[in-house]
């Protein structure tokens, strides 16, 4: 169950980097713009906003991934790690839900494999 436990917080820190470019990199960008459903000018005046936003999100990945780098020295420390960067992906995903209901799809994918890796690394440290 380990092993499931750390591919899905893997999965939810990919996710999360790909989000930080998305938000820190290529926020203006048209195709950008289209996934977010924002014109030029509401991401030109939310740039800064979404730079900053996109790197909590990749801090989040960091803070997983070094989370399942440790699971093999202790599977405490790794298991804190991940529960700290999923349980925060996982908890801004449904705040994303709750406050805004249209954005249900976008919601669900961000919290989805954070969802997973809590579930099966608590799983995981129960068995």
């Amino acid at each position: 169950m380990a092993v499931v436990a750390l591919v899905c917080a893997v999965l939810a820190a990919v996710l999360h980097i790909y989000i930080f470019v998305l938000e820190s990199v290529r926020w203006t960008d048209e195709r950008t713009r289209r996934t977010f459903g924002t014109t030029a000018e509401e991401a030109e005046a939310t740039r800064e906003m979404a730079f900053n936003q996109g790197f909590y999100n990749l801090f989040l990945a960091v803070v997983t991934l070094v989370g399942v780098g440790l699971w093999t020295v202790s599977d405490a420390v790794g298991a804190a790690l991940v529960y700290a960067g999923a349980g925060s992906m996982l908890a801004a995903g449904l705040v994303l839900l709750i406050s805004s209901p249209s954005k249900a799809k976008a919601a669900i994918t961000q919290l989805f494999f954070p969802l997973l890796a809590v579930v099966t690394v608590t799983i995981a440290l129960l068995v």
